[in-house]
């Protein structure tokens, strides 16, 4: 029974390794589309990239969203086809489908596009302090350092003295 546990484990192991070493080789090698910005508000503009696309064309269709057709050409960079779309401005909100077909060996890459109502901004920084009830981080108070230090140092005191009778057998 030990056997062949440990025979299945090893077997099941190796798998992955291989596996992890082999599917990369054979997966997906351009990627998808990559959309920017991935999240847009009605009536903006996306610009499409991939590198799927051996000889840097293909044709883009964003009918989904209701952009139509639009055409990808070689682009700069690591990107080998780049292409752009205008979101109409009738969008509804929601997730849509943007697809690409590489016009040699007509290979077909998506991207996912999400339609908002309002516009995503930068990341937000929180401002402030941390209300946390007492104590807290809004700057440095010397009396409460001050007996915090005093607190702790009559803790070790008194731990110290403790440790001490009980060394000498007191009776604690």
């Amino acid at each position: 029974m030990r056997r062949t546990a440990r025979l299945l484990t090893g077997t099941a192991l190796a798998v992955g390794a291989v596996g992890s070493v082999v599917a990369p080789a054979y997966g997906d090698e351009g990627g998808g589309l990559k959309l920017g910005p991935a999240s847009v508000v009605p009536g903006g503009e996306v610009t499409v990239r991939t590198d799927a696309c051996r000889n840097g064309a293909a044709a883009g269709d964003a009918s989904a969203v209701g952009a139509g057709d639009f055409t990808m050409a070689p682009g700069t960079g690591d990107e080998r086809a780049a292409g752009r779309f205008r979101v109409p401005p009738s969008a509804q909100p929601g997730t849509y489908e943007i697809v690409a077909t590489c016009a040699e060996g007509g290979r077909r890459v998506t991207g996912d596009l999400v339609v908002t109502l309002t516009a995503t901004r930068g990341q937000v920084h929180p401002r402030g302090s941390v209300k946390t009830g007492v104590g807290g981080t809004n700057g440095r108070d010397p009396v409460q350092t001050a007996a915090g230090v005093a607190a702790l140092a009559v803790a070790a005191a008194g731990g110290t003295w403790l440790l001490h009778r009980r060394a000498r057998g007191d009776g604690i």
